[in-house]
């Protein structure tokens, strides 16, 4: 598979957002891709979270990151993180 790389507009949202490059990374790796607007590709994994966020413990963490692929490397444009 490609390399995978954040853009910085995907890294400037990780502390924010709470979502971290392995997290990012398998995503990519083990979850289905579908298309979404201007060409990008999406998918989501849940992950086991059971901590506070925000104040509020949630059980699970959605990471979805959205991308790009290009002929040398997969490239993440952002990442959008749900709790529940």
């Amino acid at each position: 598979m490609k390399p995978i790389r954040l853009s910085g507009h995907a890294v400037s949202y990780m502390a924010r957002r709470g979502f971290s490059v392995e997290e990012v990374e398998e995503a990519i790796r083990t979850a289905p891709w579908t298309p979404t607007e201007l060409g990008r590709l999406e998918c989501h994994k849940d992950f086991t979270f059971g901590r506070a966020w925000n104040g509020v413990v949630y059980a699970t963490k959605r990471v979805r990151p959205i991308f790009v692929e290009d002929s040398e490397e997969l490239v993440v444009v952002t990442v959008y993180t749900y709790y529940f």
